[in-house]
């Protein structure tokens, strides 16, 4: 390890400027701070953490559909433990279910799917949160809930891709984004080649990364000998596991049930063809047509800076609410339920 920061020192001296570098998985966020990367390289080095956590990301007004869809009568609702006390407008599900409403947390999909199978007579919905690397095990569920004719389950998605939410944040002016410290998981199934428009188009370095203190530290090392040598590319840290074609069979699986859709993101706003919708042919399937939800109109929380945070633009310490009014225990915003979030993890390891 003092190898890889000496060498990342003496790459930092020849750039003699800032280098703005962001890690856009919530696993890497954690592990920054847990291992205190921060302080074991040059100060000009900055790191920058993205909207790398799907809890974070849900919007308001999809946490208001689906305490609309819980209400109505005979329904079901499994969800990750995660997605329980992230704030809608005026409630959450964590709430929802001291309230009396059948809200149950569960492990996986097929969990689910299990519940539906034993209450023939309930509508039981999964709500579906995840990136890339959680898509295919929806769309095994999927098959597996038609395989076995079990007609009483459906799914909410709010599934996001990571590479449209990087071009948006390549093109956010205010970070003047040097490089990508890219997702590990993500990446297993994606794989790398998905991300070349970085470096081709703009003209940024990207390294994909695993999760150990030698892993972050080795990538901002190569990241930095791009900068150095005004080469950007896409370069693969974490190769035990991460491959340039990533696992076609199981984006096969995900696009055999799923199709690109515009979608919003907590704080950010819509982003063009950034998220996943089931196809029409399922339609049987989708909770959000079944149901008929109605307009609802949705509300920020006051003063929450969620959305600066997600872009990298301020920091957590940054929000006014921050370990004042919003803490783990009285989370304001996404970024501070999830265990993942920008917010949770300042929280933890970097208030002192």
């Amino acid at each position: 390890m003092n190898e890889i920061v000496e060498i990342i020192e003496k790459l930092s001296h020849k750039l003699n400027r800032q280098i703005n570098l962001m890690e856009v998985c919530g696993t890497h966020t954690v592990s920054i701070f847990r291992h205190g990367i921060r302080s074991l390289i040059p100060s000009n080095i900055k790191l920058l953490s993205g909207p790398g956590c799907p809890v974070c990301v849900t919007p308001v007004n999809d946490i208001d559909k689906i305490l609309y869809i819980v209400k109505q009568p005979n329904v079901i609702l499994t969800t990750f433990g995660d997605m329980m006390r992230v704030p809608g407008s005026d409630s959450s599900l964590y709430k929802a279910k001291a309230e009396g409403l059948d809200i149950r947390m569960v492990y996986s999909p097929l969990d689910a799917l299990k519940i539906a199978e034993n209450n023939s007579n309930k509508k039981i919905v999964f709500f579906s949160v995840g990136f890339e690397t959680t898509s295919p095990s929806i769309a095994a569920t999927l098959f597996e809930a038609d395989r076995k004719k079990i007609e009483n389950f459906y799914i909410y998605s709010v599934h996001k891709l990571v590479p449209p939410a990087l071009e948006l944040l390549v093109n956010t002016e205010k970070l003047k984004l040097d490089g990508f410290i890219l997702p590990g998981h993500v990446s297993t199934i994606i794989g790398s080649k998905i991300y070349e428009f970085i470096p081709s188009k703009y003209k940024k370095a990207c390294v994909i990364t695993g999760f150990d203190a030698d892993d972050i530290l080795f990538s901002i090392m190569m990241l930095l000998k791009q900068i150095v040598d005004d080469n950007p590319k896409v370069e693969i840290q974490y190769r035990d596991a991460v491959s340039p074609d990533g696992n076609p069979k199981a984006v096969e699986f995900i696009y055999r049930y799923f199709e690109p859709c515009d979608s919003n993101w907590r704080g950010i706003g819509v982003i063009p063809m950034s998220g996943l919708k089931l196809k029409n042919e399922f339609a049987y399937r989708d909770a959000e047509k079944i149901f008929k939800i109605p307009v609802i109109r949705s509300k920020e929380p006051k003063g929450c800076q969620c959305g600066l945070v997600l872009r990298g633009v301020k920091t957590p310490q940054e929000c006014p609410l921050f370990a004042k009014i919003c803490t783990p225990e009285n989370p304001v915003g996404a970024c501070m339920v999830s265990s993942e979030g920008s917010c949770a993890a300042y929280y933890k390891y970097g208030r002192s």
